[in-house]
């Protein structure tokens, strides 16, 4: 089978495509056809060979986390029901999960069946960065009295934030990198009613200051923030005294600055101070209801199998708009 290998860890250009043996499901597992592969930044840290929250994996190896596909045989105690059917996995918080594999094996009890009428590209997208959203959003604890800062607008969980925060009845201030990236993100919100949204391209001057006045006197209740850095820094500038700011992660490298007098509470998600997560399979679930429903729509950067080297650095140069997924 064709599988994307890294065999040193380095720049994108290491991930190559190989020929490898067929792999075969073992008791209790699947074996899955791969439509389609997430990527995750987490992958790109892995493979530069740069410590993180996961081990480095030996090499070489078969990265990714995230697939969908169609069963296409099962192992010994697996109901043979399950073949052909379609199905989406998350294989776990291991350093070289195999994802990125035309034919991947895993545990039944981490198959989520796909919805009739959900592509295997957005429900790749809903186990992982979906379910994350979940999180967030719980955490956050949108209302209709809220102004909320998105940082990263256009990916593919702040593009989930910025549907979820107009549901809830939020003013949204969402901050994506460019005129292109504000328009896929319109194509997310079709259909909802988009008149308390303001996008702004935070690369452009003067961006803080129109930030400001579309939040007016009261500033923001709350800000999203996965970027970390400078950007992060400038979002949570913009909360209210008794605002939180939500942090998901530091897509930048750097944490957010969070002053020491600062009058805003910070809310985190993933490091340290944050809640460990056990259910994870229902967040899952919960997520894949939501996009079948149309309730999410889920923006996509949709990347040939082959061109895992360019999906990374679509990825690493903020080139991308929504979860990146190998097709």
């Amino acid at each position: 089978m064709d599988a994307i290998r890294l065999h040193a860890f380095g720049p994108p250009e290491n991930l190559v495509l190989d020929e490898v043996p067929d792999p075969e499901p073992g008791a209790g597992e699947v074996l899955i056809a791969g439509r389609a592969h997430g990527v995750h930044l987490l992958d790109t840290t892995l493979r530069r060979g740069e410590p993180g929250p996961l081990p480095l994996p030996a090499l070489p190896t078969i990265p990714g986390r995230e697939v969908a596909g169609s069963v296409a045989a099962v192992g010994p105690g697996v109901d043979p029901g399950w073949v052909g059917r379609r199905v989406a996995a998350h294989l776990g918080a291991v350093p070289d999960g195999g994802g990125y594999a035309r034919l991947v094996v895993a545990p039944l009890e981490v198959l989520h069946p796909i919805p009739d009428g959900l592509s295997e590209a957005a429900a790749v997208a809903m186990i992982g960065t979906g379910r994350m959203a979940t999180i967030v959003l719980d955490a956050a604890r949108l209302g209709p009295d809220d102004q909320v800062v998105i940082t990263a607008a256009a990916g593919g969980l702040g593009s989930l934030f910025v549907q979820a925060a107009l549901r809830a009845g939020a003013r949204v201030v969402a901050l994506v990198g460019g005129r292109s990236k504000a328009d896929q993100l319109a194509g997310a919100l079709a259909d909802i009613d988009t008149a308390a949204l303001t996008v702004i391209d935070y690369r452009a001057d003067g961006w803080l200051d129109e930030a400001r006045t579309a939040l007016g006197d009261g500033g923001a209740t709350v800000a999203f923030d996965g970027v970390g850095g400078d950007s992060g820094t400038a979002a949570a500038s913009l909360l209210s005294a008794g605002g939180r700011l939500v942090s998901y992660g530091w897509a930048s490298g750097t944490a957010t600055d969070v002053p020491s007098d600062a009058l805003y509470t910070v809310v985190p998600i993933v490091g340290p101070g944050a809640k460990p997560i056990t259910d994870i399979y229902e967040r899952q679930q919960r997520a894949l209801a939501l996009a079948a429903a149309g309730t999410w729509r889920p923006l996509l950067h949709e990347v040939p199998f082959a061109d895992a080297a360019r999906a990374h650095h679509d990825l690493e140069s903020r080139a991308t708009t929504g979860k990146v997924v190998l097709v």
